[in-house]
């Protein structure tokens, strides 16, 4: 472990309904750190019943009751010890329970999924917390292109397993989002309600749980960013900060005020903000892009005592 890193595991979390993005922004980020130093697991593998089980008994996979959460908190509590565990492994194509899987953990974890704030023993496990709440038309849109694209779906089907899990998400996922350090929600820009990639604009709640950097020279709405202090739901304040229309140049340099302020990260810098786009062609998104990076900048200062209570 390098000297001036205190804590050997950080623990990061990303939690959001399905197709919210998460695997997307983790991937990223992974880049970021170095692939080769991040563990990524996706929480959704403690399904407790495969496809067909799950219709039978009617519960949908965003139920707790369907998944194993009480192992979920076990193996969570183990990563952070820096001790190995023998995760389960859902294999989302088939429906079905695949053998389990040995995970090392590495100076940095990345968990993903849907219920991964469910308890109060799950969320002390990580030391940044990022809720990922996309606006609903445009997540719609993110998992009719993966279901059918990648898990042989038709689009008939993913809007009736949308249906039959309308309620659901609301009683199971959205509550999870009072527990974030950060909410983030990608939104289409108002003169292109359609717009699903590349220009996208994004929304971030920096709630005052972590020391996030100061970005206030940046903010300026005529290229793009602005920053303001708002009340949340529950009435208490936090930052808002919005990345819309904002011009490349903008762009560029708090990119680079922030790749400046992580100095574990590689310079893997290709890599950073791209996703898949509609066509399932390879994109790039500076939203996307700087979102990424001012999680990684959490995850390294958590790694350096930063964010230590």
């Amino acid at each position: 472990m390098p000297k001036d890193r205190v804590k050997e595991q950080v623990i990061l979390g990303i939690v959001g309904d399905s197709a919210a993005g998460k695997t997307t922004l983790s991937r990223g980020i992974a880049q970021i750190l170095g692939p080769e130093r991040v563990a990524v697991i996706c929480s959704d593998d403690y399904h407790k019943y495969s496809r067909n089980e799950r219709a039978l008994r009617g519960v949908s996979a965003l139920d707790p009751a369907a998944n194993y959460i009480d192992i979920m908190e076990q193996q969570f509590e183990l990563l952070c010890r820096g001790q190995p565990v023998l995760k389960p492994v859902y294999n989302h194509h088939g429906g079905t329970l695949d053998p389990p899987e040995y995970v090392e953990p590495k100076p940095y974890v990345i968990i993903e999924g849907l219920l991964g704030y469910t308890t109060r023993r799950m969320r002390q496990c990580f030391d940044v917390k990022v809720y990922l709440e996309p606006v609903e038309q445009l997540r719609i849109r993110w998992k009719i292109q993966r279901d059918t694209a990648k898990r042989g779906y038709t689009e008939e089907q993913v809007l009736a397993s949308l249906e039959k899990r309308k309620d659901d998400s609301p009683r199971f996922i959205s509550p999870q989002r009072t527990y974030a350090d950060m909410v983030v929600t990608f939104f289409p820009p108002p003169e292109d309600c359609k717009e699903s990639g590349e220009f996208l604009h994004v929304r971030h709640f920096l709630r005052p749980t972590l020391p996030h950097p100061d970005l206030s020279e940046f903010a300026d709405q005529d290229e793009g960013v602005t920053l303001e202090l708002i009340r949340g739901p529950d009435g208490k304040p936090v930052d808002m900060l919005t990345i819309g229309n904002i011009t490349n140049d903008r762009a560029t340099k708090l990119e680079e005020y922030l790749w400046g302020l992580i100095p574990e990260a590689s310079h893997l810098r290709d890599n950073v903000g791209e996703f898949t786009d509609l066509d399932n062609q390879p994109a790039r998104s500076h939203p996307l892009a700087l979102s990424q990076l001012l999680i990684t900048y959490h995850m390294v200062k958590a790694a350096l005592g930063v964010h230590a209570v």
